[in-house]
């Protein structure tokens, strides 16, 4: 079975799925006040507006961050 982690702010969910991260790096060098590997949680979401978190998942090499809006 598929691993999901789920994040929220606001009206956004940030969806991710392990399995599919590829490690590129992408996510830590555009938002690294957001995603920090060392942490738990890894993804704070609180640190960054909603367009730049948008931004940031629709640049992620792999489809393993994605979001919806609700």
């Amino acid at each position: 079975m598929e691993t999901i982690k789920e994040y929220q702010k606001e009206n956004l969910t940030i969806i991710w799925k392990p399995k599919k991260c590829i490690h590129a790096g992408v996510c830590v060098k555009t938002l690294p006040k957001v995603y920090d590997p060392k942490a738990k949680p890894w993804i704070k979401s609180d640190n960054a507006s909603i367009e730049n978190l948008k931004g940031q998942i629709d640049a992620c090499p792999s489809g393993a961050l994605s979001y919806r809006e609700s």
